[in-house]
């Protein structure tokens, strides 16, 4: 796919592997990865892949994701380096590409409480929006209270409570061509000493529990009601179960885990595994929480 964006000034590589920036070291080129500096910016490169009809891919630290090996059509935008947190009294506005940990080290920093939850998980502030990230029993719709987005026309808009659809793993950014650019934490004050504790507490429990190790696109399956998914693929005997290079984590069976420079296919196919050995086991259908997109090898142009 032909486009052009030199004009625009903004460091962009083409045809480049994605497997350098995802969380799980696998992942097919980009047709074009831009690396935008300002939300200004990440306007400026919608906007002309919306007059060009070229698609639009946003990602953020790529920690929940797996992207297929045939790569992503069109443009690519990392939000990375995008990383800012404004503080205004109880309030932290939070620009997309800001890791949610690093907000949640700010919000104890300031002595606020309402994101200790958020310790440990690796994911960005817009990815963190677009599926309602959450662990221990906490989520960021539980405290954020308006988001800042770019419509497909590259304008900004601002959504509020209800308009951003949170639900299980939801937002209406997985509805809509809208991009998220800012969130704002609304926080309560807390004692520093406990928001701490709180925090390394949590941090503690993924260490013992959690394949962090390893390269791993997290936790892969949406928890079903009333089952947890961990128990049930060990009992299915899949623990420790490779295709290719990746692995079903001894560790903690909800994680894949990349051991032998696994390909984004072997994830998949150990998905695939997974999902139909529960289902004929239990009769309980496993969806990915991971989020998985792009093209298949042999769609690649």
């Amino acid at each position: 796919m032909m486009a052009n964006f030199s004009d625009l000034k903004i460091p962009i590589l083409e045809n480049w592997p994605m497997s350098d920036y995802t969380f799980t070291k696998t992942g097919g080129p980009a047709d074009y990865l831009a690396f935008p500096e300002t939300t200004e910016q990440v306007a400026q490169l919608i906007k002309r892949a919306h007059q060009q009809h070229v698609p639009v891919t946003i990602v953020g630290n790529a920690s929940n994701m797996i992207i297929r090996d045939g790569g992503i059509e069109g443009l690519v935008i990392l939000l990375t380096r995008i990383e800012d947190i404004q503080q205004h009294d109880q309030q932290l506005v939070v620009t997309a590409g800001t890791p949610l940990m690093t907000v949640s080290e700010a919000a104890y920093h300031y002595g606020l409480t309402g994101l200790e939850f958020a310790a440990g998980i690796p994911g960005s502030v817009g990815g963190a929006v677009f599926m309602n990230a959450g662990a221990y029993k906490g989520e960021v719709s539980d405290v954020i209270t308006e988001i800042t987005v770019i419509n497909a026309d590259g304008d900004f808009e601002t959504l509020r409570g209800r308009e951003i659809d949170f639900d299980y793993r939801h937002s209406i950014l997985q509805e809509q061509p809208l991009t998220v650019v800012t969130a704002t934490f609304s926080l309560k004050p807390g004692e520093p000493t406990k928001i701490r504790r709180t925090m390394d507490e949590f941090n503690k429990r993924r260490a013992e529990k959690q394949p962090l190790d390893l390269p791993s696109c997290g936790s892969v399956f949406r928890r079903p009601p009333d089952h947890y998914v961990g128990p049930m693929i060990q009992e299915a005997g899949l623990q420790g179960k490779i295709i290719g290079g990746a692995q079903v984590s001894t560790k903690h069976a909800g994680f894949i885990v990349n051991i032998n420079h696994a390909t984004a296919t072997d994830y998949l196919n150990l998905i695939k595994l997974i999902q139909e050995t529960v289902w004929d086991r239990f009769q309980v259908q496993l969806h990915p929480e991971v989020r998985i997109i792009g093209r298949e090898v042999n769609q690649q142009k």
